[in-house]
């Protein structure tokens, strides 16, 4: 069973320690700062993480295509089918 995951930032106002911490979002949040054991520490709320795509293979410029990008997938599109024209041409002929 896959489950959902997510990283979470803490705050100790007794250390001021930051850090982070990789829970399942059905965890309760923690009550116990790692580094000074207090009581006191909350998680903060933040803007979270965007997905990162790690491996070959993933560009930062293939999720933001322009129209550039579309006119030269239509054209490839259109590409192929000329071709095939041609060559029932070509055989009408022969």
């Amino acid at each position: 069973m896959l489950t959902a995951s997510s990283t979470y930032e803490y705050e100790c106002p007794r250390c001021e320690t930051h850090f982070d911490v990789f829970q399942r979002m059905s965890d309760a949040p923690l009550d116990r700062c790692p580094h000074c054991n207090s009581r006191r520490v909350r998680r903060l709320l933040g803007t979270g993480a965007g997905i990162i795509f790690k491996g070959s293979g993933f560009y930062e410029t293939d999720y933001n295509r322009g129209k550039d990008y579309h006119e030269a997938a239509k054209k490839e599109k259109e590409a192929p089918a000329e071709a095939k024209r041609t060559e029932k041409d070509k055989s009408k002929t022969a």
